[in-house]
């Protein structure tokens, strides 16, 4: 009897825990998210630019103002920032696909509005040296943020949510 009630007792506490488990998250707006290096296996998949559905709803008013401000400002020859990002994605895909630099890294990207940010991990700093500059010379680009941690530590990213 002791073992059923507790066998019970077990799963009421695992029901509990699902129904306290995060919301999905999901690349809601598209943003280009892409991997460009995997020689570190154990590197956090970092969370890019996917987010909950209540995340969601509080971008969406700023993202229109945001990408219309470019050309608004006259910066952008097209009316919205973000329709430079798929462009910039696959640049930067194929420059990193001809390129040897960082290769003993784990990097992914999120293209955003022409900012690009990079994050995952090196093996030392010296290899997260040129980073920023590699991906800046891209046409387009107009700010590289780089979230990078030297070794398989805790990442200084949002990392994706355990499935």
């Amino acid at each position: 009897m002791r073992a059923r009630a507790w066998s019970l007792g077990y799963c009421l506490i695992l029901a509990c825990g699902a129904a306290r488990a995060a919301p999905p998250v999901k690349n809601w707006f598209h943003d280009p998210f892409i991997q460009v290096r995997n020689r570190i296996a154990s590197c956090p998949v970092p969370l890019g630019p996917f987010a909950t559905e209540a995340e969601m709803k509080q971008q969406a008013h700023s993202r229109i103002e945001r990408g219309t401000s470019c050309w608004l400002a006259k910066q952008c020859a097209k009316p919205n920032a973000y329709m430079y990002d798929a462009d910039i994605a696959a640049d930067l895909r194929r420059r990193f696909a001809q390129s040897r630099r960082f290769a003993d890294a784990s990097l992914w990207l999120t293209v955003q509005r022409r900012f690009v940010y990079v994050e995952g991990c090196v093996r030392s700093r010296n290899a997260a040296a040129g980073i920023e500059a590699f991906i800046k010379r891209t046409p387009d680009v107009q700010l590289v943020i780089a979230n990078i941690t030297v070794g398989s530590g805790k990442p200084n990213y949002a990392v994706m949510p355990e499935r």
